[in-house]
């Protein structure tokens, strides 16, 4: 073959290969913003997320911020004071999953593996040698845990770890708390599996590069300028609750999640790593008191329906996946319809609903498949 052919023929598979690339649109580094016309459909969404409330007696659904990418593009962007574009937002436990994603890059450099121990990276488990990372991703430690808020104060774990006695070290205190389960047989929802994780990662990097390795590993690369994560007097990460971020950029994660791991040509996170974040705890059983509750995945939750049961959000697809926070909080990633929401919150009666959100957004932006 004439070498120009050769030349030519090569050029022409690699535009071939490159295509579907091209066509995607990223924010490298801008998000390309095509706000949607107003429509009734947008209208009931709006009176949903914004309605006219009383902040003093902080009754009803607040939003703080609501964000609608669809196939990398902005279609819908609305604050409400004080909350701006430029605010990074306290993303409460939207910042497990965001530290599951920095977790999947050192998963994806070799640092470690799910069923490793938790001591080998953590030694201050060693109490608890048969708790595997894989354990602490599902929220399946088996720790005696209470994870109860601001209305039982005196029980629970979170709050002391939070606020009293466990702040200056907030994996130590995680890992002072005794079994009550076999590991990996029972799901609870604990901000101590998260914070271990957080403690667990320094030894993995090394504590050079732990201080700026969330920026390094999983922000520079994705635009992100805004981030603040806050660490406790030990150095490490508060991995489950204290990283912030502007509504934008927190869409960028969305996005990488959505495109399964992948930022523009580049494989950030191994797809394996988001099929674990998005494959449903095996052992877990669902509170029939809680009809709505996501089901827990790799530090992700699941609209997902388990055998005998229906998937807690019945007008969302089931394969939706969510980040979510005290409040309100949440990014909420739909594949199938190539969208990424963003809410951000202050939501204290419990009245607001995923799933009515959800519904509405997909009335507004996203037919289904």
């Amino acid at each position: 073959m004439p070498l120009a052919l050769l030349r030519r023929t090569v050029l022409a598979g690699c535009l071939l290969a490159a295509g579907p690339l091209a066509a995607e649109s990223w924010p490298i580094p801008e998000w390309n913003s095509q706000p949607a016309a107003a429509t009734p459909a947008i209208q009931a969404l709006e009176s949903y997320a914004f309605p006219a409330r009383d902040d003093v007696a902080r009754k009803g659904v607040r939003s703080d911020a609501l964000l609608v990418i669809k196939d990398g593009e902005i279609v819908y962007e609305r604050y409400a004071a004080p909350t701006t574009q430029q605010t990074p937002h306290l993303s409460w436990s939207i910042s497990k999953s965001l530290f599951a994603s920095v977790l999947g890059v050192a998963y994806g450099e070799g640092r470690f593996k799910l069923d490793d121990a938790v001591a080998k990276h953590y030694p201050p488990f060693a109490a608890h040698p048969d708790v595997k990372l894989g354990h602490l991703l599902n929220w399946a430690s088996g720790l005696a845990w209470q994870e109860d808020y601001e209305y039982a104060p005196l029980k629970s774990s979170v709050v002391a770890m939070l606020y009293t006695r466990g702040r200056t070290d907030m994996a130590a205190f995680a890992a002072e708390h005794a079994l009550d389960a076999i590991p990996g047989t029972r799901f609870r929802y604990s901000s101590g599996d998260s914070n271990v994780l957080g403690a667990s990662l320094k030894s993995m990097v090394g504590e050079q590069a732990y201080a700026n390795y969330p920026w390094t590993a999983l922000f520079e690369p994705l635009g992100i300028e805004s981030a603040v994560w806050e660490r406790d007097a030990s150095g490490t990460f508060v991995a489950s609750s204290y990283a912030y971020m502007t509504a934008r950029d927190l869409g960028r994660v969305g996005l990488l999640m959505q495109r399964d791991g992948r930022w523009g040509e580049r494989q950030l996170l191994p797809q394996s790593w988001v099929a674990f974040n998005r494959t449903p705890f095996a052992n877990y059983q669902p509170n029939p008191q809680k009809p709505g509750d996501a089901v827990p995945g790799g530090q992700w939750w699941l609209n997902a329906a388990l055998e005998g049961t229906s998937k807690p959000w019945p007008d969302v697809p089931d394969s939706a996946f969510t980040a979510l926070g005290h409040w309100g909080q949440a990014l909420y990633v739909l594949p199938a319809q190539k969208l990424v929401v963003v809410r951000y919150a202050d939501d204290r009666d419990g009245s607001y609903s995923h799933n009515e959100m959800l519904k509405r957004v997909l009335a507004a932006f996203g037919e289904q498949p």
